[in-house]
Formats: C-alpha cells, structure tokens, sequence
C-alpha cells in the first residue's frame, strides 16, 4: 500500500508539471477589457476606406437648375462647380461632371454618335472608345458613349490618372443636354452615375 500510495502521488506530480508547461505555451492578453485583432484583419470598427474615385454610398445630391438651360438635374453635394460657354462642370479630385446644353435641331442617333461625336473625342490623349449604345433614364432615350482617356495633369500633384468615362447624349424638343461622368479607372460608381442621369428633368 505504501509503494502504491508512492506511485499515485508521483503520478500526480509528473501531471501537474506537464500542464504547467502546456499553460506556459498561452498568450496572455492585457487585462484591460479590449479587443483584438489578427494581423490583416479588417477592423469592423472602423471608419470606411473608399478606393481612389469611388463615390460614399451616402453621398448626399442637391438640385442645380440654370435659369436658361432647359433643364435641372443633381449632382453631388459639396462639389466643386465650374461655368462658362453653355457648360458648368462639377468636380472633386479626379471625379468630374460636365453638363452642356445646346440648340440642336436633330436627335442624335448611334450612327451621328460614331460619326461625330467620337471623331471629335479621338483628339483626346489617352483616348480609347469602348462602346456605344442606347440607354433609357427617367427623361427619356439617350445615347450613351463610353471610353477611356488620360486625366488632366494635376496642378497639386503633377499626377494623371486614366479616366473611364461616360456621355450621354439627351434630346428633347431641340435641346441636346450632354453629360459627361468621368472617374479614375477601377472606381465603382455605377449607382452614382445613374442617380445623375436619372435625375434629369425637361423644362
């Protein structure tokens, strides 16, 4: 019964050892009640990080309507705006919207697109036609041109960045509103872009 009793307590002794050193192979953490992250992670705490061009899904549109244009859209809030020669531009970092209205006595059809309007687009540098179609919005039928084309220089930066781009050509009672959206390549701004077109309204 001794040797028995012997063996049982070295036993235990030799357990408590190994799980000693089992715990010792933990990592311990700060008593201080606060999360941690894997290195990599994404912080669901966070504040929202947007690629370059891409536009806040919570970004907020307001009215413009010019006094003689024949029309009014929305834009997004806290642009900056531009006018001059029938065309106001608004525009932030690279992102730009660029509305023209002019008299024009014929509707645009897809073949005066390809035969006008991207012979007059090919001077742009950079410049890269990938389609032209049709499209409806809320006003109405427009002819939508899509393309490529390299960025002014940035006066801050000295930087350029290849532009996806585009056109819409709107036609109403003699009245061509085009609009043109441009973003940095590889910026999702599908649902922005449509906002604006569709908010067009003839006056």
């Amino acid at each position: 019964m001794q040797r028995s009793t012997r063996w049982t307590v070295c036993g235990l002794a030799g357990l408590v050892v190994v799980l000693a050193a089992c715990g010792s192979s933990k990592t311990t953490t700060p008593a201080t009640g606060a999360a941690t992250t894997v290195a990599g992670a994404v912080n669901p705490n966070g504040k929202e990080v947007l690629p370059p061009g891409d536009i806040p899904d919570n970004q907020v549109f307001v009215a413009y309507s010019p006094a003689l244009g024949g029309y009014s859209l929305t834009y997004p809030q806290g642009w900056s705006q531009r006018q001059g020669a029938g065309t106001v531009t608004f525009s932030q970092n690279f992102n730009s919207i660029e509305v023209t209205a002019a008299k024009t006595p014929t509707e645009p059809t897809l073949g005066s697109a390809r035969a006008n309007d991207t012979m007059k687009l090919r001077s742009l540098n950079g410049f890269k036609l990938v389609k032209i179609d049709s499209v409806t919005r809320s006003s109405g039928n427009a002819i939508r041109i899509v393309y490529e084309a390299t960025s002014p220089t940035d006066r801050v930066t000295g930087k350029t960045v290849t532009l996806e781009v585009e056109r819409y050509l709107f036609w109403h009672k003699g009245t061509l509103v085009t609009i043109t959206l441009s973003s940095p390549k590889g910026s999702d701004n599908v649902d922005p872009w449509k906002a604006v077109t569709d908010s067009l309204v003839w006056k």
